[in-house]
């Protein structure tokens, strides 16, 4: 199993996150409150979804990766590996997803003399403290709703920048640097604009709990989102995520293109 694109998707995940991280937390306190965590555990995650897709692309294809721009793959190949890589991904992602959330959304001050101190001191505190008061399943907390939302957008994300390299580029030839780019950014946008209605619900499942159980699950989850504030609701936060998402995905895939032409 070639490892080279585990390693490509790990570097280009960490550099991709720098970049995005102050849109992931612009509504809230700090452009970079809690990145320490997440830059470490995006970039293994990441790794996860590139080198799960691309060797899934290779067992159904038996093309590698340098190719596969001469013997361009079915999109159905292309949608099957993406969607394999987004669900491992999501299991993966699932715990540090939810400290992350969790920790952005502690909007405490920062602790004065004679003020109480913030609920979670930090990522390995805040992973303590929901396995101590929900137990291992808290840790979990919105995997469902993860595991819905990442399995077919990753799909639909492999499938738009595939397709837009293989449009504007030469037959036989590798994608242009300007290509990679405008590719990647337009499969983050796709991806998200697919994503965002279960980002919401897994966001509010992972929240669930801090202080007391409002949802029985995913299903109950969007009911209840929809009962009391309307379909917009599923729609809340695309703006920003679309925003956050092309320059993201662009570096990402333009770093994990030249990495995997480095090593080739």
């Amino acid at each position: 199993m070639p490892v080279e694109e585990f390693v490509a998707g790990w570097i280009s995940g960490a550099l991709g996150l720098v970049l995005g991280h102050p849109f992931d937390t612009v509504k809230l306190l700090g452009f970079f409150k809690g990145m320490s965590f997440p830059i470490a555990s995006i970039a293994v995650v990441n790794s996860v979804l590139f080198g799960v897709y691309s060797n899934t692309l290779l067992l159904l294809t038996a093309t590698s990766h340098q190719e596969r721009w001469a013997q361009p793959p079915s999109y159905m190949h292309i949608f099957l590996a993406g969607c394999t890589g987004g669900f491992l991904q999501a299991y993966c992602l699932a715990p540090f997803d939810l400290i992350k959330v969790r920790l952005q959304n502690q909007t405490e001050p920062v602790a004065q003399p004679g003020s109480p101190p913030p609920q979670y001191q930090g990522p390995v505190h805040c992973a303590a403290s929901i396995f101590r008061e929900e137990g291992y399943r808290g840790l979990f907390r919105g995997a469902w709703a993860l595991m819905l939302r990442d399995t077919p957008t990753m799909g639909i994300y492999f499938i738009t920048y595939e397709g837009l390299c293989h449009q504007y580029t030469p037959e036989g030839q590798n994608p242009s640097s300007a290509t990679v780019l405008v590719a990647g950014g337009f499969a983050g946008i796709a991806s998200w604009v697919a994503a965002t209605p279960l980002d919401v619900i897994k966001s509010r499942m992972q929240m669930d709990g801090l202080r007391r159980r409002v949802y029985q699950g995913v299903l109950d989850c969007m009911v209840s989102s929809v009962r009391q504030e309307g379909l917009g609701v599923f729609f809340r936060g695309v703006t920003i995520n679309s925003a956050r998402a092309f320059p993201v995905n662009a570096v990402t895939f333009l770093s994990y293109e030249y990495l995997l032409r480095w090593w080739g």
